[in-house]
C-alpha cells in the first residue's frame, strides 16, 4: 500500500448561489442518467488468480483459502440472468444507457462488449478489477489504467471517455486519466447534483459525480431497500425533487443499476415502476453520462481562472 501523506483539497461550498444558466437539449432542466454497472467476472476470486475471494455479495461472507462457490455463484447470475433483464427493461422504455464495466468483467463477459456496441451503449470504465483504487503506488495504477481502457478497446472497438473507480479512487487517479488522455470525464465523486470542472493537470477536468442513495446497491446496505417499491419510491421521490428545481435551476440525477442486484426478478418489478413513472416526463432529458459530459463541455465553459481553460 502507499504510505503518501499528500491530501486533496476540499470544497464545501460547490457552486453555491452562482449555478450555471444552462438548460439541456430540448430545454430540459432535468438530465437522467441510468447507470448499469457490470462486475461480474471482475470480482476478487481466487480461481481467478486473486490473492482473496470477494467478502462483499448477497450473503457477505468471505471464504477463506479455498474457492467460493456460492459468492462466484452470485456473481455470475448478473451476467446470465440480470443483464437482459434489466436491458429489456430500459429498452422497451427507450432509456439510453451508460454501461459502467469492470475491464475483466468483459473479457469474461465478451457477449456483453458486442451486445452494447450493437446497442450504442456507452461503456464507461469501471477500472480493471471490482476495487478501490485508494491507496495504490502510482506506478501500479497507472498500469492497470492503461490495461483497462486497452481491454475495453479492444472489445468494444473504442476505448472509454468516461471513468468511474469503485467506491474510492486514489489521490492520484484524476491525474493519472489527464496524463492518460482520452476521458472526457470522470465520476469519483458523490457530491453535487451538477457536473463541474477541477483543475487537474494544468488543465480543466470534468466531473460528473455519481449516487449511492438513488442506487439499488441499497438492497445490500443494512436492508435499507427490501422491496422493488422501496427502490421506485426512494428514487422516484428524488426524482420529483430534482424536476421541481430544474424549473429553476439546471439538474442531474444518476441512478445505479447492478445486473446482480435489480436484476433479481424480485426487484426488477421496482425498476420497471421507476421507469413508468418518470419515462415521457416534460422537462428530462434521459442521456448517456458521455451525452451529458459533451453537452456540459459545449455550452458551459470552465472557470477562466483555471489554465488552459478554454
Amino acid at each position: 500500500m502507499n504510505t503518501s501523506t499528500h491530501y486533496l483539497p476540499r470544497d464545501l461550498i460547490g457552486y453555491g448561489e452562482t449555478v450555471p444558466d444552462v438548460r439541456w437539449p430540448g430545454g430540459a432542466g432535468l438530465a437522467v442518467s441510468f447507470v448499469l454497472n457490470v462486475e461480474e467476472g471482475a470480482e476478487f476470486a481466487l480461481s481467478a488468480g486473486d490473492e482473496r475471494n470477494e467478502g462483499r455479495h448477497e450473503v457477505n461472507h468471505e471464504v477463506h483459502g479455498a474457492q467460493d462457490l456460492c459468492m462466484e455463484s452470485h456473481f455470475e447470475y448478473g451476467a446470465r440472468v440480470g443483464y437482459r433483464r434489466i436491458t429489456r427493461v430500459l429498452a422497451d422504455a427507450g432509456v439510453p444507457v451508460t454501461l459502467n464495466c469492470c475491464a475483466r468483467a468483459l473479457e469474461a463477459t465478451p457477449w456483453i462488449a458486442e451486445d452494447a456496441r450493437n446497442r450504442g451503449f456507452e461503456i464507461c470504465c469501471h477500472g480493471w478489477r471490482w476495487e478501490a483504487h485508494a491507496g495504490l503506488p502510482e506506478a501500479e495504477e497507472r498500469a492497470r489504467i492503461a490495461r483497462s481502457v486497452a481491454t475495453i478497446e479492444r472489445l468494444c472497438g473504442k476505448p472509454p471517455v468516461g471513468w468511474h473507480t469503485k467506491s474510492s479512487a486514489s489521490v492520484n487517479t484524476r491525474r493519472l486519466l489527464v496524463e492518460h488522455g482520452g476521458f472526457l470525464y470522470d465520476s469519483d465523486a458523490y457530491n453535487d447534483d451538477l457536473p463541474y470542472y477541477l483543475q487537474v493537470g494544468g488543465r480543466p477536468h470534468l466531473v460528473l459525480p455519481y449516487a449511492f442513495d438513488t442506487n439499488d446497491m441499497r438492497f445490500f446496505d443494512s436492508h435499507a431497500f427490501v422491496h422493488g417499491e422501496d427502490f421506485a419510491r426512494y428514487c422516484g421521490d428524488a426524482f420529483e425533487w430534482l424536476l421541481a428545481e430544474s424549473r429553476t435551476a439546471p439538474r442531474m440525477m444518476s441512478i445505479g443499476l447492478h445486473t446482480r442486484i435489480i436484476g433479481r426478478a424480485g426487484r426488477i418489478g421496482g425498476l420497471k415502476a421507476l421507469v413508468d413513472r418518470i419515462a415521457g416526463r416534460e422537462g428530462v432529458w434521459f442521456a448517456t453520462r458521455e451525452q451529458i459530459a459533451r453537452h456540459w463541455l459545449e455550452h458551459v465553459p470552465p472557470p477562466a481562472s483555471m489554465k488552459g481553460a478554454a
